[in-house]
């Protein structure tokens, strides 16, 4: 929307930071270091900001020699064209991660590297070195907070950061954007529109806007023009909606990579189908009796579509030569017989065995096929060419390992609805090195940027780990000049200050980040743990001792409403129960339960 004569301002900051991800927590972070006054916004409910750095699985990409991460890095952008100077600065701060981490962040980060032996490093050695036929692959590496994964310990590093600078960062949660605000003559971006508990506010930023909104996963209209896709499944933060994309397009913005997105999943993207209005919960690709044996994937047909036995990378499969993600089936299943399913059952190693009881069983191909949906001539065909294969050790269709192939027995059979798992969006608007969003003429739009996955410099191959390095890189690079004073662009439009006409660090709309105090009564204690998938968990334990534990409150929580809930709901009363934290942990929310456990033992300890 133009700036004209009749708006009012009903706050003012120096930089307003749009969406409180791991992009937009690094930039309002290094905005406050900057000496700026930052309002920090974001579409969530608190304990669900975040976006995806929440969901992710914190190991950030990096590199021990430049001149190989400059080969690599290069490699997976071919044959897409690049602003040289936005990749030599991203090479250069992957390069640095390390000390990065070590430095602003406060923690000595785990190398994978340098720690061979590690359970972790083994892990994700072949995520430290995706695509192995690439130039400069060797020296690529991964780091993380800790020697853990998929625990959000970097997206809590990243908001304790801006906690730490209350002082500086407003933060309001429930509080999406709507409007750049644009001055007519100049083109500069000076404010910007949000929503507040259902009132349009018209913020003005002196300095800066940072849009860090995400990606748009969660719009299905986007991913159904920009994509080309209708069945696809967000396996991260469900707050993702395409605002930035929408606000860039107002002000003229160019836009990039709008057809790319990464996947996430054991069968190159594949995930279990979750009830509607539900994040993915991918398996892990290092279930081997999944993706082995008598058990294949097939499309909406009927028919095989990929090697089920090929480790993932992200999605993408080898295309005559290049790494695509596939075309995303409406509805794939994974399918296996009774040897098959026997074995996945009594395997004691499974990840995530509560999968198997979505597992639909048919006595014979004709009544699988219903089931599916699918031809049942097609899927013999596609059962007895496999069978063939395994007879004779090769696989014609695919070439998956002959290892790995094991044909069917006469029935039953079973069958597993999948769906293609969506883990992020890439495209958004232009920015160069600065961070400056540019025109469709390439020329920058005055004080305005972006960073994260609105517009990421990642447009084709996708190495793990690289977003996250991304939003550290960027981010800072935005805070630090969205924070720089602009010189005054004059105009005949007058800027009119806001309601209070007071000045710039007065005139806030306040923060939803304040102090809690939880009561408590004789024998009550109050216990807290920061080490599950949401914020915080707090709980009042009333007991008269150690192991005399006589009821548990959860008063605050944020965990997620599958798994997480589920652990919210069933593990304070197993240890009551039981009289102990030491209780299992509820299968699939093993950060939910660990969390609880850590806040219930935080309380005793208290006892004396």
């Amino acid at each position: 929307m133009f700036e004209d004569s009749r708006l009012t301002w009903d706050a003012t900051y120096d930089v307003v930071v749009l969406g409180f991800g791991g992009a937009g927590a690094t930039a309002a972070r290094f905005a406050a270091d900057n000496n700026a006054k930052v309002l920090l916004t974001d579409s969530a409910p608190e304990g669900h900001e975040g976006g995806n750095t929440r969901y992710a699985g914190q190991v950030i990409s990096t590199g021990s020699d430049l001149n190989d991460l400059r080969k690599y890095y290069q490699a997976l952008a071919f044959p897409l064209s690049y602003d040289n100077d936005l990749m030599e600065t991203y090479i250069k701060g992957l390069y640095d991660i390390p000390t990065y981490i070590e430095k602003y962040l406060g923690v000595k980060p785990f190398i994978m590297a340098q720690h061979p032996d590690s359970p972790v490093s083994k892990a994700l050695h072949f995520m430290a070195h995706e695509y192995v036929e690439f130039p400069g692959q060797a020296t690529h590496d991964l780091v993380a907070m800790h020697e853990g994964v998929a625990d959000s310990a970097l997206w809590k590093n990243l908001r304790q950061q801006v906690l730490k600078r209350a002082d500086k960062i407003d933060v309001l949660y429930n509080t999406p954007a709507e409007h750049l605000i644009q001055n007519p003559t100049t083109k500069a971006v000076v404010g910007v529109q949000i929503k507040r508990n259902g009132k349009s506010l018209n913020v003005h930023a002196k300095n800066g806007v940072v849009m860090a909104t995400g990606g748009f996963e969660n719009n299905p209209e986007m991913v159904e023009n920009y994509l080309g896709e209708t069945s696809l499944n967000p396996i991260g933060s469900l707050y993702n909606k395409g605002i930035g994309v929408k606000m860039a397009s107002e002000v003229g913005a160019q836009l990039f990579n709008m057809d790319n997105y990464e996947s996430y999943g054991i069968f190159h993207g594949l995930t279990p189908k979750p009830a509607a209005g539900q994040r993915s919960q991918f398996l892990p690709f290092d279930w081997p009796a999944f993706h082995q044996g008598s058990l294949i994937v097939v499309g909406d047909d009927g028919s095989r579509y990929f090697d089920e036995n090929e480790i993932h990378r992200h999605g993408h499969i080898k295309d005559h030569g290049n790494w695509r993600i596939p075309l995303a089936q409406r509805h794939p299943y994974v399918i296996f017989d009774q040897k098959k399913y026997d074995e996945l059952v009594n395997d004691q190693n499974a990840p995530y065995p509560e999968f198997l009881k979505s597992v639909v069983k048919a006595d014979n191909l004709a009544s699988l096929a219903e089931v599916m949906g699918v031809d049942v001539a097609k899927l013999t065909d596609t059962i007895k060419d496999f069978n063939h294969f395994a007879e004779i050790k090769r696989d014609y269709a695919y070439n998956r390992d002959a290892k790995t192939l094991t044909a069917f027995d006469d029935g039953p059979y079973y069958a597993l609805a999948m769906v293609q798992g969506l883990l992020n969006t890439q495209g958004g608007p232009v920015h160069n090195a600065k961070a400056e969003v540019v025109d469709n003429d390439n020329v920058v739009i005055p004080h305005l940027y972006a960073i994260g996955e609105l517009g990421s410099i990642m447009g084709r191959q996708y190495n793990g780990g690289s977003n996250l390095a991304e939003n550290l890189i960027l981010g800072k690079i935005a805070g630090e000049n969205a924070a720089s004073e602009k010189t005054e662009i004059k105009t005949d439009t007058p800027v009119i200050d806001a309601k209070s006409s007071a000045s710039v660090h007065e005139s806030g709309l306040g923060s939803d980040v304040a102090e809690e105090h939880y009561e408590t009564k004789e024998n009550q204690y109050i216990g807290k743990s920061t080490a599950g998938m949401g914020n915080e968990i707090v709980v009042r334990v009333t007991a008269d001792s150690k192991d005399n534990i006589q009821s548990i409150e959860i008063l605050k929580q944020s965990e997620s409403d599958d798994y997480g809930l589920k652990a919210v709901k069933e593990l304070p009363q197993e240890i009551v129960a039981k009289n102990s934290v030491d209780v299992d942990t509820v299968s699939g929310a093993s950060a939910s339960s660990k969390a609880i456990k850590e806040a219930v033992s935080n309380a005793l300890n208290q006892i004396k």
